[in-house]
C-alpha cells in the first residue's frame, strides 16, 4: 500500500510558483499589480539578464509597516480580498488586480527575494529577505525617502534549476516582459510606467494628467502603439445593461498578421481571453481576410459580480455570468463604429504610397522658380480646359458597367483613358472627378486638394457585396437565367459538396443542377452579378465548403460565400471605363459604408495630398 505523506512548505510554495510564475515575465507582472493595488501613481521596473539576473520593482504606493511586511510573505496572506456580509470572503466582488496571497511567497521559493517599504507615516522603512523559500524577520533599512515600496527579486529559478531548461533567449524573455509592461501601461492611463532593460530605456509613459479619461486613454494608446494608431481608430464607447465598452479600434486597412496587437481590458485587468477574442474576429469578419486582424484597445467595465477572476493560474481569462450580452456588445459596437466611418481608409495607406514614389536615396530639390517656370497651381487656362461641360455622372453605378464599355479599344494596354473634360471637384464629392484610367485597372480622380488613385475591381467587389448583403436582409437575392447553363466539371466529391448544398445556394440566386459524374450545370445566377466568372467562382464555393464543418449553414458563412460570389461578379482589373462609369463608381463609394476596403480588408484608394505630391518634387 502507497505511503500518502504531506509535502513540505517550500514544496508546496515551489509547486504553486510553477503556476504563478512561469517566466520572468510572469514575477514583473504580479509585482506591478501589487503596486497598482497599493496606490501607485509612478511604477518603475529595471531588469537585467531577460529578467532572470535581477529584477527590481519600485513605487510610490501606501508601502508596509514591519508588521504588514511580514504577513505579506505568508502564503494566501492577502489585504485585496473583500469580505462579504456573513463574514466570509467573497470571490465574487473582487475590484483589485490580486487577491489569492501568492505571489510574493511564490516568487521567494523560486529567487532570492529582497522588500524593502516604507509607510505614509513611518520614518524608517522596513527590510525582509526570502531566499528559496527561508525567510528572515523584518529589520530596519535606510529610509527610501519617500513612502512606497521596492522589490528585487534576484537569481530567479535558482533553486528550481530545471526550470530554466524551458525558458526562452534573453531576447525573448526581455520582449515578453516589455509586452507585460505594455498591456498594464495601457490599462492605467493615470500610471507612469517605465521599464529599462540592461540600463537601456525599453519604455517610458509618464503620467496622463488630462481632465478628461478618454482624452487620456488615447494619449497613452498613442504614445506606446505608434501616432498612427490614434490616426487611424475609431472610438468605442457603447453600454448595454450595466456592461460599458470603451475604447478604439482600428479601420479595416490599419491591421496585423496575428492578434497580439489587440488590448482587452475587463474592469482595468489586461485579459487574453477567447470570448473577447473571438467577438473582435466576429465583429471585423465582414471586412478582413482570415489572416489579417485589426488593432483594438478594449476596455469592458461591469459590476464585480458579474465577472468571475478566478479562472485562470494567471488571472488572464474571464468568465463572465452573461457571455451573450458581453459579446453582443462588443460585435455591435464594433460595427456601429465601423459603419460610420463610411468609405474612410487609413492614412498609412496613402503614407506607404508615398514612401514608395520618394526615390532612395533622393534628397529634396529647392522649390522651383515660381517666375518664368511651373507654378505649384494649373494655369488658369489649363483649368478651363478641364472645366468644358461635361454629363452628369449618374446617379448610380450600373454592377456590370458593360452597357457603358466601347467593345472595341485600339489602345494598348497600358495606356491611359482619360474622360472627356469633367467637371471640377465639388466639395461634396471626397473622391473627386475621374480624371483617367491607367493600365485599365487604376482609376486617377482629382480632389479640391489631392488626388485620389481607385483599385476598380477591389472598390467595384465592395459595392456589389453590400448591394447583396442589402438585397438578402430585405427580398432575397433577385436571379437572372442563363441563356446556356453554364457546365462547370469537377471531381465527384466536389461536385457533391457543392450539390449537397443547392437550396442554400438557391437562396444566395444560384440555381444548380447535377450534370453527370463530377459536373454540374449552373442555370440562374444572381442578378447584380452581371458578368459573373461561373467557373472560378464554383470551384472556389467547392474548396470553401471542404472547409466548413458540416453541421455549419452557408447562412451562418454568409460573409465569406457572398464575398467569394462579390469577387468573381465584379469589374475585373483590365477592363476599360467610360468616365461616366468612372464617376459613377467614385459617387457610389461615398454613398456606401465600408467602402474604403475590399472584402479582404485591402485599400479600395490612396488619397494624396497636394502638399505631400509637391513634397515629393521638392516644391515645399
Amino acid at each position: 500500500m502507497p505511503v500518502i505523506r504531506r509535502l513540505s512548505p517550500e514544496t508546496v510554495n515551489r509547486i504553486a510558483a510553477g503556476e504563478v510564475v512561469e517566466r520572468p515575465a510572469s514575477a514583473v507582472k504580479e509585482l506591478v499589480e501589487n503596486a497598482l493595488d497599493a496606490g501607485a501613481t509612478r511604477i518603475d521596473v529595471t531588469i537585467e539578464g531577460g529578467g532572470l539576473t535581477r529584477i527590481v520593482v519600485e513605487d510610490d504606493g501606501c508601502g508596509m509597516d514591519r508588521e504588514t511586511l511580514e504577513t505579506a510573505i505568508e502564503r494566501h496572506a492577502t489585504s485585496k480580498l473583500p469580505v462579504g456580509a456573513d463574514g466570509a470572503d467573497d470571490l465574487l466582488n473582487i475590484a483589485s488586480m490580486g487577491f489569492r496571497g501568492e505571489a510574493l511567497p511564490s516568487i521567494g521559493s523560486v529567487a532570492r527575494l529582497t522588500i524593502t517599504s516604507q509607510g505614509e507615516e513611518l520614518s524608517e522603512a522596513w527590510e525582509l529577505k526570502v531566499e528559496g523559500g527561508a525567510t528572515s524577520g523584518a529589520r530596519p533599512a535606510a529610509p527610501l525617502g519617500r513612502q512606497g515600496t521596492r522589490v528585487e527579486v534576484a537569481d530567479l529559478f535558482y533553486a528550481t534549476p530545471a526550470r530554466l531548461k524551458f525558458l526562452k533567449s534573453e531576447r525573448a524573455e526581455t520582449t515578453a516582459v516589455a509586452d507585460v509592461i505594455k498591456r498594464l501601461a495601457l490599462s492605467r492611463a493615470d500610471v507612469g510606467f517605465f521599464l529599462t532593460s540592461e540600463g537601456r530605456s525599453r519604455l517610458s509613459a509618464p503620467r496622463e494628467t488630462a481632465d478628461d479619461p478618454a482624452e487620456a486613454r488615447k494619449a497613452r494608446l498613442s504614445s506606446i502603439l505608434g501616432g498612427d494608431f490614434g490616426d487611424n481608430a475609431l472610438a468605442i464607447d457603447q453600454e448595454r445593461e450595466g456592461v460599458r465598452l470603451t475604447g478604439f479600434a482600428s479601420l479595416p486597412t490599419y491591421n496585423r498578421g496575428s492578434n497580439q496587437h489587440q488590448f482587452l481590458f475587463v474592469n482595468g485587468r489586461p485579459v487574453k481571453d477567447k470570448l473577447l477574442v473571438g467577438a473582435v474576429r466576429g465583429a471585423y469578419q465582414d471586412f478582413l481576410a482570415r489572416d489579417r486582424h485589426p488593432v483594438v484597445a478594449l476596455y469592458v467595465d461591469l459590476p464585480p459580480g458579474q465577472v468571475d477572476v478566478n479562472v485562470h493560474p494567471a488571472k488572464a481569462e474571464v468568465r463572465f455570468r452573461d457571455s451573450g450580452l458581453v459579446r453582443g456588445l462588443i460585435v455591435g459596437a464594433l460595427r456601429h463604429a465601423l459603419a460610420g466611418a463610411g468609405h474612410r481608409a487609413s492614412t498609412t495607406v496613402s503614407g506607404y504610397a508615398l514612401g514608395r514614389a520618394r526615390p532612395e536615396g533622393a534628397t529634396a530639390a529647392p522649390p522651383l522658380a515660381r517666375a518664368g517656370g511651373w507654378s505649384s497651381r494649373p494655369s488658369p487656362a489649363w483649368e478651363q480646359s478641364l472645366s468644358q461641360s461635361y454629363a452628369e455622372p449618374a446617379s448610380s453605378f450600373a454592377p456590370g458597367m458593360s452597357a457603358r464599355v466601347e467593345p472595341d479599344y485600339e489602345s494598348e494596354p497600358g495606356s491611359p483613358a482619360a474622360p472627356d473634360a469633367p467637371p471640377p471637384p465639388a466639395p461634396d464629392w471626397p473622391l473627386g472627378v475621374a480624371r483617367a484610367q491607367v493600365h485599365s485597372t487604376y482609376v486617377i480622380a482629382q480632389t479640391e486638394d489631392g488626388l485620389v488613385i481607385v483599385d476598380q475591381h477591389a472598390a467595384h467587389e465592395r459595392l456589389v457585396y453590400e448591394r447583396m448583403k442589402q438585397q438578402i436582409a430585405a427580398t432575397g437575392v433577385a436571379r437572372q437565367a442563363l441563356l446556356v447553363p453554364e457546365i462547370v466539371e469537377l471531381d465527384e466529391a466536389e461536385a457533391r459538396r457543392v450539390l449537397d448544398r443547392a437550396e442554400e445556394l438557391a437562396e444566395l440566386g444560384l440555381i444548380i443542377e447535377p450534370f453527370g459524374p463530377g459536373a454540374l450545370a449552373v442555370r440562374e445566377t444572381p442578378a447584380l452579378l452581371k458578368k459573373l466568372d461561373v467557373q472560378g467562382l464554383i470551384r472556389d464555393l467547392a474548396d470553401e465548403l471542404a472547409e466548413y464543418d458540416e453541421a455549419l449553414s452557408l447562412k451562418e458563412k454568409l460573409e465569406e460565400v457572398v464575398g467569394t460570389m462579390a469577387c468573381h461578379g465584379s469589374v475585373r482589373a483590365g477592363r476599360r471605363l467610360t468616365g461616366e462609369e468612372m464617376n459613377a463608381l467614385l459617387r457610389e463609394m461615398e454613398a456606401t459604408p465600408h467602402s474604403g476596403q475590399c472584402n479582404h480588408g485591402r485599400p479600395t484608394y490612396v488619397e494624396l495630398k497636394l502638399a505631400d505630391i509637391e513634397r515629393l518634387f521638392g516644391r515645399r
